[in-house]
């Protein structure tokens, strides 16, 4: 194959032990780049869809006004706070001549380092007197700190702004949610966007207790993005390699530009800046009978204003660029497909976008449809569709990989303890939460006809500071009983082992993977990840082990409890759970005035739930759903009011305490 590069890597049994006593487990990169001599970048046309590549190299380095935001309320205490001065410490060493910074921090109050930015000198100083010290207040106010940024990037009584060269951004780093002051995350984002102006912002949530859906938000509006930084990890590394994919501008408001009269369905040709080492790419369509499509672009470097055009030949039937052809021997017709599916891949990108940017039900069920039917066309896996793996020959199973389809998941709960119910009739998800009291233990769910029994006990944990009235629990042991063929057998799961008892007792420790099979039920546990447990034929659950290398004073060890398949549960089943797995439960969304107010937690969208002949008001909110083996995700759940969980439940919370585990 012409300008074909074979590439193999073959490591021995030794060198594999050499990098890991488990041997090579990891994914498998290869980084390589291409030699684009044309500034404009490369240009790709085939079957009337056309591929941009720009990615510019020899310019000079735009000089940058930063803001470093940083929550230091109670929950960065230990851990994160320590590996984020790390990070401060070598980022601010790593600043240019001619970058100006400032330091904000913030929990229910903010505080600004300097009144005004500071140049290259002060970067020396600051390293020195880094002694971010945690607030233990439980705060946590996103706007404030958010507005402080904005008005040392934009100060009113100043035109500093108007003149500057050097290109504004925001590093915004938080381990929660907004507490104090406004909450509404639609108020937040429209405040910001206001204040921002020009500025970048760039979001690292902290931990899965962080408001990722926010951060994305706010990013996705101020012409940033936004990352999660992982808690087991290295985190100060992490940190580190987010600033340097920053901390290089090139270029500022670059506008790619095609003629209507030539283009159409052309994706995000507009961004507010060009970092280097990174890529833009617009994809899009063209329109039939086009000789030469003509393209522009202009954007801002270092000292001035940049413009340029070109012509690009689309007159070959099956493809051209601005460099001729790929001289490549393959068929060109994949070629094709492939521009084909980059093309939908950026567009369904925009539409989830847009989606998460509007809460408009119409607009949102809209966008949706179109990035469904772009998915399905083009066979991509994305929020909006499922992977089905079909096969006569699969031995292992799914579940000994750590893999279940999330919609199989029918009642689950999880954290301090939260319930999630999924509606598969309206494939939605329902969401609420009861205060537990320690040491009680909790009937999750009884099956009298089948004899299955399943209890969880609660474990207390630190109120958060500021609402020390609430108290906080988490499950740290679950029972399951249920009739063997030959006597009962009785699972027990706690923090660090799984133990099966019935004609003698096997024990299992969480940090390996093994299985048990005793009187036709399954325990089968995946390496520090969770147990399977199958009873009889149709009923099945997973037990999620949460544990944390560095936990927060907000963060305990604790048992996640999932039904993932509850069909095989008779209809008299009972229990905290239990009573919800054949529920004929129903949400109304109720239609909601343009000029309505939102909600305090951020949303307009009102509903009515009714259950048999109870009803009762529930609000869509945007929350981070744990749903899966797979980390906390951004969705959509219906919250049932704290006030309302009772009658939800129809008994009173001492009604579902029993007197032992």
């Amino acid at each position: 194959r012409r300008n074909g590069r074979p590439f193999q890597f073959s490591p021995t049994v030794k060198q594999q032990s050499n990098i890991s006593s488990k041997g090579l487990n990891a994914d498998f990169i290869i980084q390589y780049d291409v030699d684009l001599k044309d500034l404009m970048g490369d240009i790709q046309v085939y079957d009337g869809y056309f591929v941009h590549y720009f990615a510019p190299r020899g310019l000079p380095v735009v000089p940058k006004d930063v803001i470093f935001v940083i929550d230091i309320s109670g929950s960065m205490i230990g851990n994160k706070i320590k590996q984020t001065k790390q990070a401060m410490t070598t980022i601010l060493g790593d600043l240019r001549e001619g970058d100006h910074f400032n330091i904000i921090t913030f929990s229910d109050k903010v505080q600004t380092w300097k009144k005004v930015h500071v140049g290259l000198l002060c970067k020396f100083i600051y390293p020195q007197m880094l002694t971010i010290s945690v607030v233990f207040v439980s705060g946590t106010n996103i706007n404030a700190a958010l507005l402080s940024a904005a008005q040392l990037l934009n100060p009113s009584s100043s035109s500093s702004r108007l003149v500057s060269s050097r290109v504004p951004l925001v590093i915004f780093l938080t381990d929660g949610e907004a507490t104090i002051g406004v909450t509404s995350g639609d108020i937040i984002l429209n405040n910001a966007r206001k204040a921002l102006g020009s500025a970048s912002l760039f979001g690292l949530a902290f931990g899965d207790d962080a408001d990722l859906l926010l951060l994305k938000r706010l990013a996705l509006e101020n012409g940033g993005v936004a990352r999660m930084v992982y808690e087991d990890a290295d985190a100060a590394l992490q940190l580190k390699g987010f600033y340097d994919e920053v901390a290089s501008p090139l270029l500022s408001d670059i506008q790619l530009s095609y003629l209507d009269d030539q283009a159409f369905d052309v994706t995000r040709s507009l961004f507010p800046n060009y970092f280097q080492g990174s890529e833009l790419v617009v994809a899009g369509r063209v329109r039939p009978g086009v000789q030469d499509l003509k393209v522009s672009m202009s954007a801002t470097d270092l000292k001035e204003e940049v413009k340029l055009e070109n012509d690009v030949d689309v007159s070959h039937e099956k493809g051209s660029g601005s460099e001729g052809s790929l001289d490549c021997l393959e068929d060109l017709e994949r070629i094709s497909s492939f521009v084909h599916r980059l093309w939908a891949y950026f567009t369904i990108r925009e539409l989830s976008v847009a989606k998460l940017n509007t809460t408009d039900p119409s607009a949102q069920r809209l966008l949706t449809e179109k990035a469904t039917n772009l998915s399905l066309k083009y066979n991509f896996v994305t929020p909006f569709t499922s992977l089905v793996v079909r096969g006569l020959h699969l031995i292992i199973p799914l579940e000994s990989f750590g893999l279940f389809v999330a919609q199989c998941v029918s009642v689950a709960v999880d954290g301090d303890p939260h319930f999630v119910l999924q509606l598969p009739r309206q494939r939605q998800s329902l969401c609420f939460t009861v205060d537990g009291k320690a040491n009680d233990v909790l009937r999750l769910l009884e099956d009298p006809e089948k004899g299955i029994i399943v209890d969880g006990r609660l474990l207390g944990a630190p109120s958060k500071h500021g609402v020390e009235g609430r108290s906080r629990t988490y499950f740290d042991q679950l029972i399951l009983s249920s009739p063997g063929s030959s006597g009962e057998i009785t699972v027990t799961v706690s923090l660090d082992a799984v133990a099966v008892e019935g004609e003698g007792r096997d024990t299992l420790p969480i940090n390996q993977q093994g299985s048990i099979t005793r009187q036709g039920v399954t325990v089968t546990v995946d390496n520090h990840q969770g147990c399977w447990i199958e009873l009889v034929k149709g009923v099945r659950f997973l037990v999620l082990f949460h544990h944390y290398k560095h936990p927060s004073y907000l963060q305990m060890a604790h048992l996640g409890f999932y039904i993932t398949n509850g069909w095989g549960l008779s209809a008299s089943t009972q229990g905290l759970l239990g009573q919800f797995q054949h529920a004929d439960i129903s949400i109304t969304e109720m239609k909601t005035h343009p000029d309505h107010p939102p909600n305090k937690d951020g949303t307009a969208v009102r509903g009515v739930l009714r259950w048999g002949s109870e009803q009762m008001p529930v609000t869509l909110q945007d929350k981070m759903l744990k749903d899966s083996l797979q980390k906390r995700h951004p969705g959509k759940c219906w919250v049932v009011p704290k006030a309302e969980v009772e009658r939800l439940l129809g008994h009173p919370y001492d009604s579902y305490v029993v007197n032992h585990v």
